[in-house]
């Protein structure tokens, strides 16, 4: 009798959820809806059900179909509020402190993910926050082999406000932050990215079957049930785990780890500062520690000293010879740690590091001259061959990633914020397809137009960052440059209607694929929308290439968007970051100055160029070249020489 209670009262229930009329979750208290166009509103009700619409001085009403599901277009409305969203149908739902602005998606990868916490200067950017009208939504990172129809989680609209705003998307916050302190009205960020991800996962499987690059792919395919992918990642992780070190270890096995005296010399070694994806651990969450032995001579035993370890991939347990010396969490953190009087000895040391990642990248990672040992005024570098064991996996039961197989996020976190309105969409993504940077000149733009059309506002504003610098494998125009190429492809990208590009070549970090200063990049996002979008005159990006001659032996590069002049950030007036080639397609480092709105690029001794580069390599630090308003000019290439990623495909 008491289990057909239950029964019963369960089926009531669903009736009754399913009669109640809802919205989707990004619907909530506090959001901001998109000025000037029509309001699109939408959700679930029992079949047939009349359902009514209140806001600010509209009324409105529509019938939920035979399916139960609602839709209607409230009419535009002028920036302000705060308005009140009423609906009602057998229950009523309502909204407070809604206002009406501008809303841009915000998406990508880690450098969008990326929190005010973490940036330069976070501690004055988070105290002196205080814009209640910019306003962000962050989606709950989700992943599906299907569309879905709503986000994982209620919305949690906030304001940028010093309560907040450390947990908001940077490049958001600073890109919004601009445009409000020009445009005066209510900003809204949908933040919906996911670090370490590539762009096919956030395009949906119809745009991949309209495309001939990539029909074939998504044909092989099938709608995946996200958990089988889970169990089949499993499988072939104990597999790998089988192969690289055998059984997983025991916890009076772990214990040992950190000890001086055990004996590591069958684990497999791992470059460092280098991610695990990127070696022996693609696609990797867990723990997994690293040991390095050291020789102290005899008249430093004893002293106290300092170790870096670059950064580290989440969290982190360090200990020298089983003395626990430092630890932290955070992946854009870099790790220096105080080694006290006596812990070191003399001849053998053991460094053990036990990092635990979450998701996506995981590690010791950085550039190589900040992993060392300092003891007085000797220095003693990290860098290079660490001895490494896996501990476990996380939960000890992996899920399918966000990369295992193509559209899962755009299905999860794309899908079902549409057709919430929108002005447009800023995107800060690319490191995890720079192995396939040619492939990119047709995926990027086909994500692009996937969601322009599924919106169904038109070509609206799509604005993206270019790749920063960063040392990703010593990529040159003599060895090949997979990041310069995918900053290549990005530029290209730019053939799309109403697309914008913000240059960061000059502000990112060699050794730091997440560089901090992302005030810069939202600035920059913010100058060419407040340009292209909104109106506003004056010099919003760069120097863009525009043309070549050869003169007398000599390359004569003419660029576009030189606003009030060429600048050149040196005080010899030195050009860096110029390549030059003859016929033989050999490069080599070009001498380069100003002469007007031009510049002249030459060799000595190469009396026949045919092609010039500029900032062509992973780490594009070098470039120099600026128009005076303080924008970078964007890196090129003049030659269409085979690439090092032509022909590499996505998976199939």
């Amino acid at each position: 009798m008491k289990k057909l209670s239950l029964s019963a009262l369960a089926l009531f229930t669903a009736i009754a959820g399913f009669s109640n009329v809802t919205l989707p979750k990004v619907f909530g208290n506090q959001m901001v809806l998109q000025r000037n166009q029509a309001i699109p509103v939408w959700g679930w009700a029992d079949k047939n059900e009349k359902i009514t619409i209140q806001f600010n001085k509209q009324t409105k009403t529509v019938k939920a179909g035979k399916d139960g599901k609602w839709k209607i277009a409230l009419d535009a409305e002028a920036a302000g509020g705060p308005y009140t969203l009423v609906v009602k149908g057998k229950n009523t739902v309502t909204f407070t402190d809604v206002l009406v602005g501008e809303v841009w998606v915000c998406s990508g990868q880690s450098n969008m993910e990326f929190h005010v916490s973490g940036t330069k200067n976070a501690v004055t950017e988070i105290s002196s926050a205080n814009y209640p009208q910019i306003r962000q939504i962050e989606v709950v990172k989700d992943l599906s082999g299907v569309p879905l129809e709503d986000i994982k989680h209620p919305a949690d609209w906030r304001t940028a406000t010093s309560d907040n705003v450390k947990d908001f998307t940077a490049v958001g916050y600073f890109f919004a932050r601009d445009l409000y302190n020009k445009l005066h009205v209510p900003i809204g960020l949908i933040h919906t990215s996911w670090g370490g991800t590539e762009v096919e996962t956030w395009t949906s499987r119809e745009a991949f079957q309209s495309s001939d690059e990539f029909k074939s792919m998504i044909a092989n395919y099938p709608h995946i049930n996200t958990d089988s992918i889970g169990q089949l990642r499993k499988v072939q992780l104990q597999n790998k785990i089988q192969a690289l070190q055998g059984a997983m270890p025991d916890a009076t096995t772990v214990a040992a780890w950190k000890t001086a005296d055990y004996n590591d010399t069958k684990w497999p070694a791992m470059k460092i500062p280098a991610l695990w994806e990127t070696q022996q651990l693609p696609d990797f969450d867990g723990i997994v520690w690293f040991r390095k032995t050291i020789d102290i001579a005899a008249e430093d035993a004893g002293k106290p000293g300092e170790l870096e370890l670059g950064m580290i991939d989440d969290a982190d347990a360090t200990y020298i010879n089983g003395t626990a010396v430092g630890g932290l969490n955070g992946y854009n953190v870099k790790r220096v740690y105080n080694i006290p009087a006596g812990v070191l000895k003399a001849g053998k040391n053991v460094i053990a590091v036990r990092v635990q990642d979450t998701g996506g990248g995981g590690g010791i990672y950085g550039d190589a001259e900040f992993v060392k040992l300092t003891v007085g005024s000797k220095v003693l570098s990290l860098a290079g061959a660490w001895k490494f064991q896996i501990e476990g996996l996380i939960n000890g039961n992996p899920t399918a990633g966000p990369n295992d197989y193509p559209t899962l996020l755009y299905n999860a976190m794309i899908n079902p914020i549409i057709p919430y309105g929108i002005k447009g969409a800023i995107w800060y993504q690319g490191e995890s397809n720079a192995g396939r940077a040619y492939q990119y000149r047709k995926a990027f733009p086909l994500m692009i137009s996937d969601w322009r059309q599924r919106w169904n506002e038109g070509n609206f504003p799509f604005y993206f960052v270019q790749l920063a610098t960063f040392n990703s494998a010593n990529g040159t125009s003599k060895n090949g440059s997979t990041w310069a190429e995918l900053r290549e492809a990005q530029a290209m990208t730019l053939a799309l209607p109403n697309t914008g590009m913000s240059i960061t070549t000059d502000i990112g970090e060699p050794g730091d694929i997440h560089p901090k200063n992302k005030q810069d990049v939202g600035k920059r996002l913010a100058s060419i929308a407040l340009h292209d979008t909104y109106g506003i005159e004056g010099e919003y990006e760069g120097p863009v290439f525009q043309s070549v001659k050869i003169e007398n032996g000599k390359a004569v590069v003419s660029y576009a968007h030189i606003g009030s002049g060429l600048y050149v950030k040196d005080k010899y007036g030195y050009i860096k970051g110029f390549e030059i080639a003859g016929a033989d397609q050999q490069f080599h480092y070009a001498k380069a100055i100003v002469q007007g709105d031009k510049v002249i690029v030459w060799q000595d001794g190469l009396d026949n160029p045919v092609a010039v580069r500029y900032n062509w390599a992973d780490d594009a630090s070098d470039g120099n070249l600026f128009n005076k308003e303080g924008f970078p000019a964007a890196p090129f290439r003049t030659d269409d020489w085979k690439a090092v990623t032509a022909g590499v495909k996505y998976k199939e």
